[in-house]
């Protein structure tokens, strides 16, 4: 694998794997870092390689990631395939020596997500799952007015999440499947999960989940989509979400999720995900012990409110700050991260998203949704073993 000490002017092959609809974030790496290139992609389906074509023109499709690595030299590896496959390939790359950036979640099960972290503690291999969602402005804007104690202590966070664009991005492919994805908590919920804890500084010990399938596993109209993807049937004019069609043939997966968690430094938090919801938006609410905080909107146009001073209701915040960058999604976030992970790659630079904290979301969600299915029990979050604790811990002080 290419060295942080390598020559700014060598070239930086960059491969993709799984040519669906999120693999545009690959277009960012020449962008990101001069000198990077995609110079190679894989998809085990035959539409995947034809979308490679167009996706990415004149750059070699493979079939597998072994018939990839046997046939081209890469530094590194951007995987954007189903979640149900992320553990297999992850571990695949790293043994052979090669980067890996990792689409969020890390897994779909605490085993699969603790597996990735052996691999990647005991070859050394850089490993970076894509917890973009850090790099937003409204997640930058809110460390930022944390940091700087404008509400004191955090001590409990309230994140709701209003997914109305649920049933074309969750129940009409395999995220649906509870077989491919677990649960929403992993695939939607693991950028709130961790931007809970990057907010508050520490890590779920303890979770308990409510939630259930209550109106698309109604929906009697579904349809296998053979090489399609998410943009060729997205429209706002799928709606109510009972009245949808075309979903994916296995829904039983939760349409509305809630979860408790208690983190290691005492800080109390929770999150609800609705997926049948008519508008779109995340809104958390921090509170301290000097004051809180709110965001209205998530994206650029958005604005996050700080009360803190003693009051009765206003609509307006003692203090309002605006939220920066795109006006929809988080393209700029994107950029940002495939950024950060080259410059990791090849400069050994530090990151804001980290392994440990990628394994941390994971284990909460997944977890949340076991207590779901299990009558609401808390369950208590397993340590690491020592030895790929220390090792990562360990990269994150050089």
């Amino acid at each position: 694998m290419t060295m942080s000490s390598a020559p700014p002017t060598m070239e930086k092959r960059i491969a993709v794997i799984g040519v669906g609809a999120r693999s545009e974030i690959a277009h960012h790496v020449p962008i990101a870092m001069a000198g990077a290139a995609v110079v190679a992609t894989a998809d085990s389906a035959a539409a995947g390689r034809a979308r490679s074509e167009s996706m990415f023109p004149g750059v070699p499709v493979f079939s597998s990631v072994e018939a990839l690595l046997a046939a081209e030299t890469i530094d590194a590896a951007i995987v954007t395939t189903p979640d149900d496959t992320h553990a297999d390939i992850a571990v695949a790359l790293l043994s052979a020596g090669v980067a890996v950036y990792l689409e969020k979640p890390l897994a779909t099960t605490l085993e699969d997500a603790d597996r990735v972290l052996r691999v990647a503690a005991e070859t050394g291999t850089a490993l970076y799952v894509g917890h973009n969602f850090r790099h937003a402005g409204v997640v930058r804007r809110m460390k930022e007015i944390i940091d700087r104690g404008d509400i004191g202590d955090v001590k409990t966070v309230w994140v709701r999440h209003f997914v109305g664009n649920g049933g074309d991005y969750y129940f009409t492919d395999w995220h649906a499947d509870r077989s491919r994805t677990n649960t929403l908590l992993l695939q939607k919920a693991s950028h709130d999960i961790d931007v809970i804890h990057y907010l508050t500084g520490g890590f779920t010990r303890r979770v308990v989940g409510m939630g259930d399938l209550m109106v698309f596993g109604d929906v009697t109209d579904r349809r296998e989509r053979p090489g399609e993807t998410m943009p060729d049937w997205f429209s706002y004019d799928n709606w109510p979400a009972s009245a949808s069609t075309g979903l994916n043939p296995v829904i039983d997966v939760e349409d509305v999720s809630m979860m408790m968690m208690t983190l290691d430094n005492g800080v109390l938090a929770s999150y609800e995900q609705c997926h049948f919801t008519p508008d779109y938006w995340r809104n958390y609410t921090v509170i301290g012990t000097e004051g809180r905080l709110e965001n209205i909107g998530d994206t650029a146009g958005g604005t996050v409110k700080v009360w803190n001073r003693r009051r009765e209701w206003a609509v307006a915040g003692d203090s309002e700050y605006p939220i920066e960058g795109d006006p929809t999604g988080h393209e700029d976030a994107d950029l940002a991260t495939m950024r950060e992970f080259l410059e990791h790659v090849f400069h050994g630079a530090p990151t804001v998203v980290s392994p440990l904290a990628a394994r941390a979301a994971v284990a909460a969600g997944a977890l949340a949704a076991e207590s779901i299915r299990d009558g609401s029990r808390p369950i208590d979050v397993p340590s690491l073993p020592p030895e790929v604790l220390e090792s990562f811990l360990a990269r994150s002080r050089s």
